[in-house]
């Protein structure tokens, strides 16, 4: 698949560029992170939207990196923020080695992550730097908001969309629009891209949810029930709550506030969902953005067929199970 040449291509540029050098427990755990997989969805998109637009994909290669190691970066805060076990089916870097190795090899990546960066140069530079800075920014307001949500008892679904946009959605739709620059398409065309994947992003998130409680925690990666045990607010819990009868509210903000077996606090809650259909509901806001997105595919200056393939795209995305 023309996929799996972007990311073959990615993955070797990766080895050659990411070393393990001296000082070795700030570097090692770098490049653990960096290779214990991950679908490496945001440098795809990135070297693919490149193309789109040009005949030469190579040259996002080292934006595509300075997203993945961005992505990474958050990823290793997160897990440490949410007191993760696993990632990727594999021990997080602070169970792995500890919290200040965690926290100090975090640092270095977001640095590292601006520095690949240098590669481009005058006004490209400064458009790919501008829309980087807003969207790491953006990535950690995302992330406040989830925090906040933990203690909060008046998260809507509007807040919710809000804080996956920021936390999730950005990020992709900003390696698309980066890519595109890149490529040399207009302004026009990369903002549809940047709507393209903000649209897509949100999907993918909401599908994320979806498989953090129905999926299969040998393909999903991580622990089945994590966002349960988190109290997270997610699209889930939300929807739920909007539907959900007084007598079964009860037992649900129950079993998000006392402390309990966390199995049986993961299996009541997911029988909840099972209960007011939530699977349903959500697959369905998954196709509303993700269809949202395919709309927007209808405004780029560019043949059918890579339109169509933007669709294929994400048609393979929204069928993924991990």
């Amino acid at each position: 698949m023309e996929l799996a040449k972007y990311k073959n291509v990615f993955l070797n540029f990766l080895k050659k560029e990411i070393q393990v050098k001296e000082p070795i427990n700030l570097y090692k755990p770098i490049d653990y992170i960096l290779q214990i997989g991950g679908k490496r969805l945001r440098p795809v998109l990135c070297l693919k939207a490149c193309e789109t637009f040009s005949n030469d994909y190579k040259e996002a290669l080292s934006a595509a990196l300075s997203i993945e190691v961005f992505h990474n970066f958050t990823l290793l805060h997160d897990d440490v923020m949410d007191h993760a076990d696993l990632r990727r089916g594999n021990q997080t870097v602070h169970k792995k080695w500890n919290l200040n190795t965690a926290i100090l090899s975090g640092d270095a990546m977001l640095i590292m992550a601006y520095q690949f960066l240098e590669k481009y140069e005058g006004k490209q530079y400064k458009e790919i730097m501008q829309i980087f800075n807003k969207t790491a920014l953006q990535v950690c307001e995302g992330q406040q908001y989830d925090v906040d949500f933990e203690t909060r008892n008046d998260v809507t679904i509007t807040d919710y969309i809000k804080m996956i946009t920021y936390k999730t959605a950005v990020l992709l739709a900003s390696s698309l629009q980066i890519g595109a620059l890149i490529g040399k398409a207009s302004k026009k065309d990369a903002d549809n891209m940047y709507l393209f994947g903000l649209n897509l992003g949100i999907a993918f998130q909401l599908q994320d949810d979806y498989l953090d409680t129905f999926g299969d925690v040998h393909t999903f990666g991580k622990r089945i029930g994590g966002d349960i045990i988190e109290n997270k607010k997610t699209f889930l819990y939300l929807k739920l709550q909007e539907i959900i009868t007084n007598e079964d509210k009860i037992l649900l903000d129950k079993l998000f506030s006392n402390i309990i077996n966390e199995q049986e606090k993961i299996d009541a809650v997911t029988a909840l969902y099972v209960k007011y259909n939530i699977p349903e509901l959500v697959l369905a806001e998954i196709k509303k953005y993700t269809e949202i997105a395919y709309l927007t595919l209808n405004n780029l200056s560019v043949s059918n067929t890579l339109k169509q393939e933007w669709i294929q795209f994400g048609e393979e995305l929204m069928q993924r199970k991990v």
